[in-house]
């Protein structure tokens, strides 16, 4: 099993993989985690959203996995797995504050939203649901099928831009007062496009109010930021653990808050008598059962740096380019800087410059002139933009590197007006 971080030894010198550590800069525990990724060297990897680098100990946990199943097929499968993977279970429950049998492993996020959009079932025809301009695309194309399929309405708000706390509550009080036919809102906890995080709790409660359920997509808060389910008041969430938690890809989990089972209809393809567990609304078929073992393996690996303290380091890689960029003409930072507000993940574009091909042009300049590895997103009501999406292998170095970098590109931009 994986060792935690307290109990690593940093190298000496650090690994050429993560050549650009320079210990000048960065706190020797965090030069020890950085040491643990074995990261490429060809370019500055600032787009970490798509999913997370398993660390080596987790790596190595996963391959034994693989090769015992492989090993042992069927003869594992049909005698001794089933038991290790409610073990599993109940130690992803105790990481996320809730119960083992209200969670239920699926592939990723987008797989336990589906399940729970597709099969909320308090809603009708007449009635209503509402997303935002930052939720993920697939689950906005989800959110209509389902609906339609109720002859339920969907309504789509855009969210305030620049962000405040006080802004985005007020959009979502705005909204739910707009309609008394709102039954269900789906909330994306940090948004894959710009990295704003939403007051869940807050908003969560005030849809309670008004008898409104909420849908919650934790696929980028998991891990980012720190949190336990309870904290966030919804009874339905989807998640991943391959994102922030580096558990292998292939990896997610739904929650569905146990008197709340019957509100989401079983899987058409699950025939268990067992209508009232959590399991019956997820069927996946065969799944990668390596990546399943090696979860504890990731618990383990997060649980030696800490929630703590990895989201405030995640906080602190956005902070340090941020910080220096915010007030400089001819660039818009598009997540605000409250605490409450953001994580690690932050996204910009150059002033005016909303399109895509403009986004895609920049992150590809970025790429071609600094050798840093960036992603432009789409889908703001605002336009389109570029996103910088730090991870725990990352060092002041590289994120001085693109501050320097995007210090060169606004000039430019500049002087050719």
């Amino acid at each position: 099993m994986a060792a935690g971080v307290g109990s690593l030894v940093v190298p000496s010198p650090v690994s050429t993989a993560n050549a650009r550590i320079d210990q000048r800069l960065d706190d020797p525990f965090w030069v020890k985690v950085a040491a643990q990724y074995d990261v490429t060297g060809e370019v500055i990897q600032l787009e970490n959203g798509n999913w997370g680098m398993m660390a080596r100990p987790v790596l190595d946990a996963y391959r034994a996995s693989i090769e015992r199943v492989n090993r042992d097929t069927s003869y594992y499968a049909r005698r001794g797995m089933g038991r290790d993977l409610l073990a599993v279970r109940a130690e992803l429950a105790t990481f996320l504050g809730v119960d083992a049998d209200e969670i239920a492993f699926t592939r990723n996020a987008t797989e336990a939203l589906k399940a729970l959009i597709g099969g909320y079932n308090r809603i009708g025809a007449g009635e209503s649901a509402l997303y935002a301009d930052l939720d993920y695309g697939s689950m906005q194309a989800s959110m209509h099928a389902a609906m339609a399929r109720r002859g339920a309405r969907v309504i789509r708000i855009a969210l305030p831009e620049p962000a405040t706390h006080a802004n985005i509550l007020a959009a979502y009080e705005r909204a739910f007062d707009a309609d008394r036919s709102l039954r269900l809102v789906l909330l994306t906890h940090i948004s894959h496009r710009t990295g704003l995080m939403l007051p869940v709790a807050e908003i969560t409660a005030m849809a309670r109010q008004r008898g409104i359920d909420v849908i919650v997509d934790a696929a980028h808060s998991l891990g980012q930021t720190e949190f336990t389910l309870p904290e966030l008041g919804a009874d339905f969430i989807g998640l991943n653990l391959h994102k922030w938690i580096g558990a292998p890809l292939g990896v997610g989990a739904v929650y569905i808050r146990r008197s709340c089972v019957d509100a989401i209809d079983p899987d058409i393809a699950d025939d268990r008598p067992q209508s009232g567990l959590i399991d019956s609304r997820v069927h996946t078929g065969t799944v990668d059962f390596a990546a399943l073992l090696t979860v504890p393996d990731a618990l383990r690996f997060q649980n030696g740096i800490g929630s703590s303290r990895r989201a405030a380091r995640l906080r602190a890689l956005r902070d340090r380019w941020v910080a220096r960029l915010r007030n400089e003409p001819g660039i818009e930072i598009l997540t605000p800087d409250d605490p409450r507000m953001h994580a690690g993940i932050t996204s910009f574009r150059l002033s005016g410059q909303t399109s895509v091909e403009a986004n895609k042009a920049l992150a590809a300049d970025l790429l071609d002139r600094f050798s840093i590895f960036t992603v432009h997103r789409t889908g703001l009501a605002s336009g389109a933009c570029v996103r910088v999406t730090p991870a725990l292998f990352n060092s002041m170095a590289d994120i001085d590197v693109l501050t320097q970098a995007l210090t060169e590109i606004v000039s430019q931009a500049r002087n050719r007006r």
